[in-house]
């Protein structure tokens, strides 16, 4: 296996070629916050907090999304940087209806854990309180929408690992939101298994176990990669 070197925030790193900018800066001790990308899954570079400078390159690249190359002049950790994923951060929130006090993931949710890395602690941008439904027609889960920041995992692990394609993202903009089978609800969508993995790679509290109270909710994350490497080494072990 061939191997490449790059400068990340001035260490140099060696990595196996094919290997993502985040699988570098990982490599390099550093820790960058995600919301969108999980181990199992492919990189789609949605919720762009994991935005890196690369000397030479005149726009901020998604880590996640961005192949590491020999050579690159890679930062993770400049004012610039810093402010742009607090400011996405606080869009997240302002954008969404996210009363974690009362939220299932309270304690257990990816999106706070962000906020307090990034060092938010209130949103400077107005609260746009949206009129979003909740999704409660299956038997077993729900899907809240104002909660749900589009990070396309459910889409992606349902597609991809479960094979059934249940989800999907309709409209756009402001409008944009994650659908069940076409446009359906969710408990009426016949090529659902009841699985729950897309409840299990749910950042926040958007997909939950009906039984799930406030602050229960403790999904499985490391589920779809322990079933993507299950699957491409052929052990097939159920978990």
């Amino acid at each position: 296996m061939s191997v490449i070197t790059l400068s990340i925030d001035g260490q140099p790193v060696a990595v196996p070629a094919g290997s993502s900018l985040l699988q570098a800066v990982r490599a390099a001790g550093i820790r960058l916050p995600t919301l969108c990308h999980l181990d199992g899954l492919s990189p789609v570079g949605a919720c762009r907090l994991c935005l890196v400078q690369v000397e030479g390159v005149s726009r901020l690249l998604p880590a996640c999304a961005s192949e590491a190359s020999e050579g690159l002049q890679v930062q993770t950790d400049t004012p610039e940087l810093r402010e742009y994923r607090r400011m996405a951060v606080e869009l997240f929130f302002a954008e969404g209806n996210h009363e974690c006090a009362y939220c299932v993931a309270n304690g257990d949710c990816e999106l706070q854990d962000v906020a307090v890395t990034v060092g938010m602690d209130h949103s400077r941008f107005p609260y746009r309180w949206p009129n979003r439904s909740v999704d409660a027609s299956h038997p077993l889960f729900s899907l809240d929408h104002n909660r749900c920041i589009l990070c396309t995992r459910c889409v992606r692990v349902c597609d991809e690992i479960e094979a059934a394609h249940v989800w999907d993202v309709a409209e756009r903009g402001a409008h944009c939101r994650i659908i069940a089978g076409l446009d359906q609800p969710w408990g009426e969508v016949d090529a659902c298994t009841h699985c729950g993995k897309c409840v299990d790679v749910c950042p926040t509290g958007a997909l939950f176990h009906k039984a799930d109270g406030t602050a229960e909710k403790h999904p499985d994350r490391e589920r779809a990669q322990h079933l993507r490497r299950a699957r491409d080494q052929h052990e097939w072990q159920h978990r």
